[in-house]
């Protein structure tokens, strides 16, 4: 299938290709230089192309880099003579603008980092559904380096995933920390040695599942996030119920009955 293009001479590739069973993956790519430091032009080609994602969910997202890191970070530049209701309007449009709306994609999100993720970028991944890294992926939220703490969603996304004092040691030290002692604290999913194929293996997996089914996970563990366990047990019967509405429960259940498990196909409806 066709790229999309966020304008001229974009810093991000925004793909769509399919999976051998036919399920739409949208592919994300950051291409911006030696470093892929979020300047303003890098800002505003992520959000057109989340924004492009929101109206047009695929089945699956992926989002990648090229060159030899992930990013480096953002340019300071960003931040040069900011007031502090300038600098507060710039936090709340990231979130509203890319945090957010990545989170709330229909569909499971994943993030691959073969290399130094600092930043903006990391802050990115976290508010993807699952993070893949290289063995000798770095991770850093370096903004004390500014006088500035993370502040597009950075230490709360860590502190769910980490706790809340590994959170405070990773953002106060500013230190960067490798895949591995991440992934044993929970913020990275899997490391791979082939971090680009695994990542491409296991949206695909994902993207030819019950994506239906994937994004009420997404729904229930929203809940949780924002109002305890209490408020994800109440959603929990009306989003999963909703299923039982779905070709892909009924088919899936079919086939289970007839030939057994693992031989459903799924339509994402």
């Amino acid at each position: 299938m066709a790229a999309e293009s966020s304008g001229p001479a974009s810093p991000t590739r925004l793909e769509r290709v399919t999976t051998d069973a036919d399920a739409e993956i949208a592919i994300l790519t950051l291409d911006h230089g030696p470093l892929n430091l979020f300047d303003r032009a890098m800002f505003d080609a992520v959000i057109a192309d989340i924004a492009a994602l929101t109206a047009h969910p695929p089945r699956a997202v992926l989002l990648r880099a090229e060159g030899r890191v992930v990013s480096g970070g953002v340019d300071v530049h960003v931040f040069d003579g900011l007031t502090p209701e300038q600098g507060a309007e710039l936090w709340q449009s990231l979130f509203a603008r890319i945090c957010h709306p990545l989170e709330a994609l229909p569909c499971p999100v994943v993030f691959a980092a073969h290399g130094l993720t600092l930043t903006a970028a990391f802050e990115i991944a976290l508010a993807c559904d699952l993070l893949v890294a290289a063995p000798d992926a770095r991770f850093g939220l370096v903004e004390t380096v500014v006088g500035l703490t993370p502040s597009m969603g950075g230490p709360q996304r860590l502190a769910e995933r980490a706790g809340s004092g590994r959170a405070r040691e990773l953002v106060m030290t500013a230190d960067l920390y490798d895949a591995v002692t991440l992934r044993d604290w929970g913020v990275v999913n899997i490391v791979s040695d082939d971090v680009d194929t695994a990542a491409r293996a296991l949206v695909a997996r994902l993207a030819d599942g019950p994506t239906r089914a994937h994004a009420a996970t997404k729904q229930i563990v929203a809940a949780w996030r924002s109002g305890g366990v209490a408020h994800a047990d109440s959603v929990t019967a009306e989003v999963s119920g909703a299923l039982f509405g779905t070709s892909d429960l009924r088919g899936a259940v079919r086939s289970f009955l007839e030939v057994g498990p693992g031989h459903a196909t799924y339509t994402g409806s």
